[in-house]
């Protein structure tokens, strides 16, 4: 956004990292090595960073949503767009984030808006090429967004199918962790390939029992996420899944890791979503079953590969 013209505030929890980027415009935490533009100042004050704000842009951890942003619950003005940058269910509720997201901050619907794709974060702060897919209800939201983070190195795109970027932003997160499980386990890839190809299968299920538009699959919100997410090192619930296969427990592997892995908890609520609507999605379940239920890695693969045989469109 910094780069595209705007004036970004920034906030954080950390006194260290928020003064680094302040003082610095460096944050070496996350990004060593980048010098982040002059425009782009840092607070650990969160009404303070969205005050006189134009567009709200969320970046958290999603199943700390609620609790982060409860002071500013009722605070924006009707002005104010909201983006979410998040990628999950909400654990017990199972709302998506802008749902989540018009809810804590008590906006109107309208308001929000989401941002999804192929984004690995190092990339893009290297100006490598990249295209995202800005949707919102509202197309004139939609294209704010979008003008507000065009640069000459990111593409955005707009729609207006929320329900579908949503979901394949959180799914590739788990269909990651899979794959990132065989990788670990030294299969190749035809592996990679089935998982990913599946993988975009049970997405399209969940997101046609959720009123979502086919199309979005197979766009950058669907399959170019899913397959940056499943290929790249840079991936933290990739590398995290690659862990488990090689035989660490989930505490370990989320420290190896160093960051946060948001299929490790969305998973369990991505699975309770399909259940609610009745949509198979076994590769979901099998990473539920490893994660949480003490599944070893190599009966997950059995298991999948010995359910019954039917007619479906591989």
């Amino acid at each position: 956004m910094a780069d595209a013209g705007c004036t970004v505030r920034m906030w954080g929890r950390s006194p260290e990292v928020v003064g680094e980027i302040a003082a610095h415009h460096r944050n070496t935490r996350n990004l060593a090595g980048v010098t982040l533009p002059e425009s782009v100042t840092a607070t650990t004050d969160l009404p303070a960073a969205v005050d006189g704000a134009r567009v709200v842009v969320v970046a958290l951890p999603s199943q700390s949503v609620r609790a982060v942003l409860a002071p500013l619950a009722g605070t924006l003005p009707e002005a104010t767009v909201v983006v979410s940058l998040m990628k999950g269910v909400e654990l017990g509720t199972h709302q998506r984030m802008s749902e989540v997201l018009a809810q804590a901050l008590e906006v109107d619907p309208g308001q929000v808006a989401v941002v999804s794709g192929p984004n690995l974060a190092r990339e893009i702060a290297a100006h490598q090429p990249a295209g995202a897919v800005v949707a919102a209800g509202r197309h004139d939201v939609a294209e704010l967004v979008a003008r507000a983070c065009a640069a000459p190195y990111f593409r955005p795109y707009t729609q207006t199918d929320v329900v579908g970027v949503e979901l394949g932003g959180a799914l590739k997160n788990v269909i990651a962790l899979a794959v990132g499980m065989a990788q670990g386990r030294g299969y190749g890839d035809n592996t990679k390939a089935l998982i990913i190809t599946r993988g975009l299968a049970e997405t399209a299920r969940l997101g046609a029992a959720l009123g979502a538009d086919p199309g979005t699959f197979a766009g950058l919100a669907g399959m170019g996420d899913l397959v940056a997410t499943c290929a790249s090192p840079l991936s933290r619930n990739h590398t995290l899944g690659a862990h488990i296969g090689a035989g660490l427990g989930l505490e370990e592997a989320l420290v190896a890791t160093g960051g946060t892995a948001e299929g490790v908890k969305s998973c369990r609520s991505v699975l309770d979503l399909a259940r609610a609507h009745g949509v198979d999605m076994p590769i979901t379940q099998a990473v539920v079953a490893v994660l949480h239920e003490g599944w070893p890695v190599a009966e997950m693969t059995a298991a999948l590969l010995a359910r019954p045989l039917k007619h479906e469109r591989a």
